[in-house]
Order: structure tokens, then sequence, then C-alpha cells
């Protein structure tokens, strides 16, 4: 089986059981394939834990969840050197933390002290971590997906815009329809029933196996090759620089970005547009790819003026803004 027919049917077993979700798994994926990590907001019990199990579940990966509290150490989620005594000799071994997993849920990461938060995302960009001068590389295998609370905020260190930069992707998670939300409780309702033993020997036989982790590399190499025009390129540029040079765009355009995006953005699209494309079946990234992805890419790296938070404009309409004034070549 070709790597991306692997990667579909990751996708489609997933959405069997995040139902409703479907934008979420499909950014999971993203991520994934784009070898970032994601900040993903939403509501309690809107699957963000569920989502990201199934997928190191599926994905036959480590999986490791870190619920982040006012009194966590950075020594607690990178691990620390442990004395042990060994033949009458006293020696320190490095004990690792839960970062070294595959698949880390990071859950409320604004719950947690500035150290923690930055131990997290040195991690995450340097893909290692350094503990009594020693360090220590993580698996070649590797995402962090961060969840955040957006309805308590009292007790919570907000992350620094400049941090939130470090995420690849900043996903936004919403309430599912209703008929997505019957089939949800009649899910939990079948996952609950008692089974008998012989019908649970007979359904752990028949389930499908893990997809191998080096299905993943393969998906990479060949979006490596997805080909990106000199078009497609000035339209991502000139997206990114809609954000810094947003008056150039009419004078109400110009009052509502205080900071555009960093060139992470720029990197953010391109990754994430090839990887559309190539989950779509394309060799080349259209604008409809880019597109696709600017919201997710840019929601958490620009900043909005006083005047905009004043008015309530959120930052997916301005994005969306852009996208209608900015051409493609």
């Amino acid at each position: 089986m070709i790597a991306r027919d692997s990667i579909l049917e990751l996708k489609s077993r997933m959405s069997r059981s995040i139902l409703g979700q479907e934008h979420v798994v499909e950014r999971l994926l993203i991520g994934l394939l784009a070898n970032g990590n994601l900040l993903v907001e939403g509501l309690p019990g809107l699957a963000k834990t569920r989502a990201v199990k199934s997928l190191a579940r599926q994905l036959n990966a480590d999986f490791s969840r870190i619920q982040f509290t006012p009194d966590l150490l950075p020594s607690d989620i990178t691990g620390t050197e442990v004395y042990h005594n060994v033949d009458g000799r006293g020696e320190f071994h490095f004990e690792p933390g839960p970062l070294f997993a595959n698949i880390v849920l990071a859950d409320e990461i604004n719950r947690a002290p500035a150290k923690v938060q930055a131990a997290l995302l040195e991690a995450m960009e340097e893909r290692q971590v350094t503990v009594a001068k020693k360090t220590h590389k993580l698996p070649d295998l590797f995402m962090v997906m961060a969840t955040q609370n957006p309805i308590e905020q009292e007790g919570t260190y907000p992350l620094p815009e400049a941090q939130m930069d470090r995420f690849l992707m900043h996903v936004y998670i919403d309430y599912p329809d209703e008929a997505s939300e019957i089939e949800v409780i009649r899910l939990v309702r079948r996952e609950e029933r008692p089974q008998p033993a012989i019908h649970e020997a007979k359904a752990s036989s028949a389930e499908a196996a893990p997809i191998s982790q080096e299905v993943v590399f393969a998906a990479r190499d060949e979006i490596h090759k997805v080909y990106v025009s000199e078009n497609i390129e000035k339209y991502i540029i000139d997206l990114i620089s809609a954000t810094r040079h947003s008056d150039r765009y009419g004078e109400e355009m110009g009052k509502l970005i205080q900071i555009g995006a960093s060139p992470r953005g720029g990197l953010g699209l391109d990754k994430c547009s090839r990887v559309h494309a190539w989950l779509n079946g394309r060799d080349h990234v259209t604008p409809d790819n880019v597109r696709a992805v600017v919201n997710d890419v840019l929601r958490h790296r620009i900043m909005l003026s006083y005047e905009a938070n004043a008015s309530g404009v959120t930052a997916d309409q301005v994005i969306e803004k852009l996208i209608k004034v900015v051409a493609v070549a």
C-alpha cells in the first residue's frame, strides 16, 4: 500500500471514532506530515484528547499526556538525573520525562508557569532536551498537541505572541452539528456496552493492525516533491506581506493589524499547503490549497490593533478580508 493510501486509511479510522470533527482530524494529520506542532483551542468535551489518542493508537506510536498545572516544574516534563547506587558506587542516570514520546498531549498549556512553557517550546523547536549539561534527542517521530481552554482564564499564564509563533497551526474546535452529536451518543453507548469474552477475542483479532510509523516518513518524502510554482510562492509571500502592510489595502484594513506574521508564517503556509495538496491527490499546490490552511497557520501570528479588539473583530475575519484583496499572480 502506497503512503497516501495508508494515510487516508489512518484518516478514515480516526474519523470513525471522532465524529463531527473532520476538520480537527485533518489538521492533526497535516501537522504530523508537516513535522510541526499544533495548538488546539476549544471548549471542554469536544474530543481534543480523544482525537490525539486515536491518532497515536492507529499509528502504533507512543502517547503521553501531560496535565499542566501551576506547580509543574520543567524537570517534570523533560526528565531529570536520578541518583543510583551501582555496585557500591553512586551514579546519576537520566530518567526521561513524558516528553519522550512520539505524540504528546500538553493539556491546558496556559495553566503552567513560564519556565515549563519555555521548556516545552524549546523541546518542540530543537527536538531535544538538555539536562545536567547532557543533550538527549527526542524520537524521530515527534509531535506536540497543546490545548487551551478559552473560557477559564483565571489563574492561567497566557502564551506570549512570540511563543505562540512556534506552533505550526492554531486550530479552533467548535461544537459538532446536531446529526453528528446524535452519532456521538450512539458511538459512546456502543463502547460502553459490555461484551462477552468470546466476542472480545474475535473483535481484537479482527481489529486492523496499527499503521507503521515508516508510512509517515515515506509520506513526508513524497510531500517534499510536491511542486510549488513561482506564482504560488509569490501568493504566499503577498499574503504574509499583507499582514505587515495592511494599510496598502485601504485605510480601514490598515487599522486592523498592529503586528503582522513572522517569516515562520510563510514557511508554515508553504508546508501546510503542500501537505493539503498531497492529501487531495495533487502533485502541485494551487491557490485553493493555500486558502484552505491560511486561517489555521496565521490566526495566532497576527496581533490585532486596539481598534479591532474594541470592535470585536477576530483574527479570522481579518484573514478573510486579506484573502479577498490579495490577488493571485
